[in-house]
């Protein structure tokens, strides 16, 4: 399989749209909401599934959010596979970031994006995991990886990364792309190095979401969603990752 650093992502409005006034709303179970609502996408890829959600957040929540942990970074760690260390993988992923949920944010900012970022995928706010707010400065970046946990690599787990969703809190100058090296690819391939920057990017937008799925429906890891976030050049990024899980997240976990 030959690989092509294909053209940055510009993605084009496509909407499931329902004007208002034009249907009926239906009678509602007692979790559900008495409005229709649409939320603009464009589907980017099926192989991995990924989806762009353009002015997903507002500017000013944008800059809220960083307001919010810019004083609290620290740098970056990852989980560690069997046989590795913080010391043979300090140069995979070199951002720095904080950790905070919506339950921690005052403003309510954080709580009103899980609960959208909720009704684009369709799972429960519950079953997301504290959002990792990241900041990328020149020349720092994180290598393809798997947001899904292989259990022969990291051993069991309570419950499974099923699907991730990125807010871009920034513009970026040049570089900064989030990538998916495999994309429409059927396999990981041997000896391909995780620090090339090829493949389908999605440059960075303030406000802008990404949505993609690390699972199969079935619940197995999906090959093509591989990914990563290529050196920024020019500029900052900043962008909240929201891990999404299979089961009701808890902090003990």
């Amino acid at each position: 399989m030959v690989f092509q650093d294909v053209p940055v992502t510009r993605p084009r409005l496509r909407m499931l749209e329902v004007a208002e006034g034009d249907h009926d709303t239906m009678p509602h179970g007692v979790t559900g909401e008495a409005s229709v609502e649409s939320i603009p996408f464009q589907v980017l890829s099926w192989k991995p599934r990924a989806l762009y959600f353009p002015k997903f957040a507002t500017p000013e929540q944008c800059e809220s959010i960083i307001k919010m942990v810019e004083s609290k970074l620290k740098p970056s760690t990852l989980a560690l596979r069997k046989g590795e260390t913080a010391e043979s993988t300090k140069d995979t992923r070199t951002s720095s970031g904080s950790f905070v949920s919506g339950s921690e944010d005052e403003t309510g900012t954080l709580d009103f994006i899980e609960k959208k970022i909720a009704k684009a995928t369709m799972i429960p706010q519950s079953h997301g995991e504290a959002f990792n707010i990241l900041r990328y400065e020149i020349g720092q970046k994180y290598d393809s990886h798997y947001d899904a946990f292989n259990p022969d690599e990291y051993g069991q787990q309570s419950s499974q990364r099923t699907a991730s969703f990125l807010l871009y809190l920034s513009n970026v100058e040049e570089g900064g792309e989030t990538m998916f090296p495999f994309e429409n690819g059927s396999a990981v391939i041997p000896g391909f190095d995780y620090k090339q920057c090829v493949g389908l990017k999605v440059k960075p937008r303030q406000g802008d979401g990404l949505l993609f799925y690390s699972l199969f429906p079935n619940g197995t890891i999906d090959p093509t969603s591989l990914h990563g976030s290529c050196p920024v050049i020019k500029g900052v990024k900043w962008v909240a990752t929201k891990w999404i899980r299979d089961q009701i997240w808890t902090r003990d976990e």
